[in-house]
């Protein structure tokens, strides 16, 4: 039997959390999907000293496959990366100083270079935790009374990731809120007044739905719930019904069955951006975040 390969690794070498550079890494990572890599992180890296040991790692790993990948703000410290990574014939990412050169240039101004200063700390730094805890408050209809005030409504089955969708969508500024729809219960009636823009369906295949169910159901103990909530013959009747209410709502729809969270979060707010132009309205945006949609005539 073939051995399965040794993973490949990437180092990724920043002067504070290393958070950016991970995540640039696991958007590159997805392009492989046969590989598997593994992520080293070596957080603040802002002396000398931290870099040489960081580099040591990269070292130890001389003749196995590895890339470096680095957000380190001091010129210096970066220049050294790169001729460490040139001897060692490692292939590497600058993942900062481009960044930071283009803003230079076109900002007419020298940046400040200081490692370890937060990042978005600033006024919308609050609205994504404001929209973070409306979120939370809101998921699951927890709280009809506040559809209204939502930016982006969505409506779905249960596990088919209104939850996980709300929270990343206030990660990025915008107050979602999310309903569950259960068989045999009505919506709650607020839901009907909250702007049908604003509105987006969720469905997922029903087998990837049982799977996810099945799962669920396994991990609180039981072998079966007993109001068909795994079974895959309901499973299609539920999502029969849905697609019924969604007409009624006039809402758009996604199949979150094969996308991924933050793909799933783009189509979203590209849903509700259009629709809203369409319907002589505006979607309101984070500080900082501008449309990429063409104004609509």
């Amino acid at each position: 039997m073939t051995e399965p390969a040794e993973p490949l690794e990437i180092h990724l070498l920043a002067d504070s959390t290393g958070e950016s550079a991970a995540r640039i890494a696991r958007a590159a990572v997805a392009q492989f999907p046969t590989r598997e890599f593994r992520l080293v992180r070596h957080r603040r890296v802002n002396t000398t000293a931290a870099l040489l040991t960081a580099l040591e790692a990269v070292r130890a790993r001389a003749g196995k496959p590895t890339a470096v990948l680095f957000t380190l703000v001091n010129e210096e410290l970066a220049q050294l990366v790169k001729s460490a990574c040139a001897e060692l014939d490692v292939p590497f990412a600058d993942l900062m100083t481009d960044a930071v050169r283009a803003l230079a240039r076109i900002s007419g101004t020298e940046p400040d270079r200081l490692p370890l200063r937060p990042v978005g700390v600033e006024a919308d730094y609050f609205a994504r935790i404001s929209a973070i805890d409306f979120a939370v408050r809101n998921d699951d209809g927890a709280a009809p009374a506040s559809l209204t005030e939502c930016d982006i409504c969505l409506v779905g089955p249960s596990r088919s990731g209104k939850t996980p969708l709300s929270i990343f969508l206030g990660y990025l500024g915008y107050k979602a809120v999310n309903v569950p729809i259960v068989a045999g219960v009505a919506p709650p009636k607020q839901l009907f007044d909250v702007d049908t823009w604003r509105i987006v369906g969720l469905t997922m295949s029903p087998q990837r739905l049982q799977q996810i169910r099945s799962e669920r159901v396994r991990g609180l103990g039981v072998t079966r719930m007993g109001d068909g909530y795994d079974d895959l013959g309901r499973i299609y009747d539920e999502l029969d019904e849905l697609r019924k209410l969604y007409r009624k709502l006039g809402c758009r729809i996604i199949d979150t069955t094969d996308m991924a969270l933050e793909e799933s979060a783009a189509r979203i707010v590209d849903i509700v951006e259009e629709r809203a132009r369409q319907a002589g309205g505006q979607l309101r945006r984070p500080a900082n975040v501008t449309s990429s949609l063409p104004p609509h005539r």
